[in-house]
Order: structure tokens, then sequence, then C-alpha cells
């Protein structure tokens, strides 16, 4: 069974035994489910142990060996670039309108308690005392004690630090540069493996946790899980159709072709929730669809496939505004800035394993005022829309190469719609 089968069975289970529990009005049920709660939470704090050193060392290893690039030539940076811009451009779509959308969930529903830590940063950033003005905000980008950020979970501080880091190492001397992305390197393999042992067990961690929060909540839980997948699966359907004229304009590929040459890889996203996947069916797209040059999409398209996830704005902005409306922590437009400039830099580094980018979003909720219990919920009702997302992510590929390959001055026959 597919390990998102196993997890969307014990979201199902939990939801309609806590719903049922909730239902029957029975106070000994429902303290009854209560027993299992340490199960989910020491299934968060795993996923939170993992998330400092796996970040650090993946952003290391990513910028720093890629270094390599300059190899390559200008291709090289206009694909970072593209991919850059093409994330802003989401986040710049999807921050305005989701909390609108979000709006028309109801207020009234019961809500789980929030954890103790979670409960003082909510209130702190409700009275406004996490409110900081720019300046303040602005020198606190760089720590003063990096270790102390990272225990701290300050994300942002901690991002750019590693990314400076990263940046030095890359200029180092060969024997140097060797030795310390040699070191985090076997850092991010050990994480991983650990990440992996945490992700397998989550049927179980998902159940522990989801089951005393629909006993609590009733009802109302499970109308607001089927609102954040319909939002979510059509957030990644408005950007899917924004990409096409955006490869038209930036890209000089009419729609119509562009949609031709990207259907196969959407089809087979679609059915195996995988990018890599997809990878064959983008290659014979760019290349006869398109008549992409080899040098082009021989490069772009395997990076974009394992590093580009355009969908991470829409997943990340749309999964804290439904954590904040779960446990009631309203978020306003500095919070999503800061989950949306995450989602912009972290999403080059997400872990390979399934439903690992959303473990990069822990220390954020805790920034935030979100608990980090909200993540194995997102964890939980993830596998429907990753399927969009997926899909998402693989037109945004296409769109990438196909964008690189203009400015590359790739010669193309002239495009007929």
């Amino acid at each position: 069974m597919k390990e998102s089968t196993r997890v969307l069975i014990a979201l199902g289970t939990a939801l309609g035994a806590g719903a049922a529990v909730a239902a029957s009005g029975n106070p000994r049920l429902v303290h009854a489910t209560e027993v299992i709660a340490p199960v989910g939470v020491l299934w968060i704090n795993a996923i939170r142990m993992t998330v400092i050193p796996l970040v650090v060392s993946l952003l290391v290893t990513g910028v720093a060996g890629a270094a390599d690039l300059r190899a390559i030539g200008r291709i090289g940076g206009r694909t970072l670039l593209t991919f850059v811009l093409l994330l802003i451009g989401t986040a710049a779509v999807i921050m305005p309108l989701a909390p609108l959308v979000f709006t028309l969930l109801p207020g009234g529903a019961a809500r789980p308690p929030l954890p103790a830590g979670a409960a003082e940063a909510a209130g702190e950033l409700a009275s406004g005392g996490a409110a900081p003005d720019f300046g303040t905000w602005l020198t606190s980008l760089i720590p003063t004690n990096p270790v102390a950020a990272a225990a701290n979970g300050a994300m942002l501080p901690l991002v750019l630090f590693t990314l400076l880091l990263a940046l030095a190492i890359a200029r180092s001397g060969g024997a140097t540069r060797d030795t310390l992305l040699g070191f985090f390197r076997a850092l991010s393999e050990a994480m991983l493996v650990m990440v992996r042992w945490v992700v397998a067990v989550a049927p179980i961690g998902v159940f522990a946790l989801v089951l005393p929060l629909a006993a609590r909540s009733g009802a109302g839980v499970v109308g607001g899980v089927g609102f954040y997948i319909l939002v979510y699966s059509l957030a990644s359907l408005v950007v899917i159709l924004l990409l096409y004229p955006a490869t038209a304009i930036a890209g000089g590929i009419p729609v119509r072709r562009f949609a031709r040459a990207v259907l196969p890889a959407q089809l087979v996203a679609f059915a195996s929730s995988s990018s890599i996947a997809s990878l064959p069916a983008l290659v014979e797209g760019a290349e006869r669809g398109l008549e992409m040059p080899e040098r082009v999409s021989g490069f772009v398209l395997p990076f974009a496939a394992s590093t580009f996830k355009i969908a991470a704005p829409v997943s990340w902005t749309i999964g804290a505004l439904f954590v904040g409306w779960f446990y009631g922590v309203p978020l306003h437009a500095r919070e999503l800035a800061t989950v949306a400039f995450a989602a912009v830099f972290l999403s080059f580094v997400g872990p390979g394993v399934p439903r690992g980018a959303w473990l990069l979003l822990t220390p954020l909720f805790l920034a935030i005022g979100l608990p980090a219990e909200g993540i194995g919920i997102l964890i939980a009702v993830d596998a429907i829309p990753d399927l969009f997302a997926t899909v998402l992510n693989v037109t945004g590929d296409l769109s990438a190469a196909a964008i690189v390959a203009r400015g590359a001055g790739a010669d193309r026959p002239p495009l007929s719609g």
C-alpha cells in the first residue's frame, strides 16, 4: 500500500471516530481519546528534531555544490533566475487571494486548544509584541549567534547565515571546500534516513494526533479539511492556468502549443504524484512538441524536476492559513510574507521523501505563532492536494525551460498555434 494511501486511511479513520465520539457527547469517551495524544506529540517532536540540521545541510550542499554551474555558462544562472522569478510571481498571486478565500470559513466552530508554547506566541502576536518596526526586523535578519538562532527556531536569520556560509565554502580552496561539502553531504544523507523513519510511522502519528482533535472539535473539523483540500486544489489549478499566458509572453510559445506539449507530463504527474516520474514525458514534450534544443532541455528539465517546486508558495501559504483557522490564530500580512519568503528560498532544498517539504515549515510555524502540531495535520490531508501540486510543479518545469530557451537565444523554427 502506498504511503499516501496509508496516511489517508489513518486520517479518515481518526476523523470518523473522533466525530462519532464528539457526537456522542460522552465526556468519558472524549477523555479516553486523550490517552493516545502523547504518541502524536512524540511524532511531532521527531519532526522538529530533524528540521534544523536537515535545512542547514541541504542548503549548504545545494548552494556550495552548485558552484559547478559556472562551467555550464549563462544557462545555469538564467535557469536559477527564472526559477526564483516564477516562485516570486506565484507568491505574489497567492498571498493576497488566499486570505480572502479563507474568510468564507465559519469562525464559530469549536477549536482545539493551542499547546502552551504556541498559545504564548499567538498571544504575543495578537498583542503586537512580536511586530517590530522595519529597521528592527531588518537588523534581526543577520544573527549575532547562529547557534542561538537555530535553537530558537529563528528561521530567516538561520537561512541567511547558512546561505552566506555556503557561498563562503564555494569560494574556499579546493581541500577546504571538499572537506566541508563532504561533511554536510554526509550529514544530509544521515538526516534523510531519520526523516524516512519519521515519515514511515506517519499513519500512527497522524491517527494519534487527529483523533483527540476531532473528538474535541466534532464535525466542524471534517468540513474544514474538505474546504482546505478544495481551496488548495483550486489554487493550484489557477496558477497552472496562469502559467500558459506567462509562457507565451516570456517564452514566446503560443498557449495551444505549450498546452499540447505539457499535457502528457501532466497526466503522468497526476497519476503518479511524482515530478521525477514525469521527466521522460517532459523531455519528449520539450524536444518534439516545442523543438527545444537538447542543450537546454537536457540541463533545465532534470534540474527543475529535482529542485524547482513552484507549488511551494501555494501549499505553504494555504497550509498556514488552514492551520491558523483550525487553531483560531489569525495570520496577518507580516506572517504570510514570512511564509512566502521561505517558500521562495527553501523550496529548492526540500527533502527527497514523501511530504518532506512540510517538515521545513515546522520552525516557521513556531515563529508566526502556529503550533508544530499543525504540520502533522497538513501531512495527513496532503494526499489529494499533492496530486494537483505535482501537476503544477511539472507545468512550471516546462514553462521555466521554455523561458530559459528563449533567453538563451535558442534557434527554433517559427512557432504556430
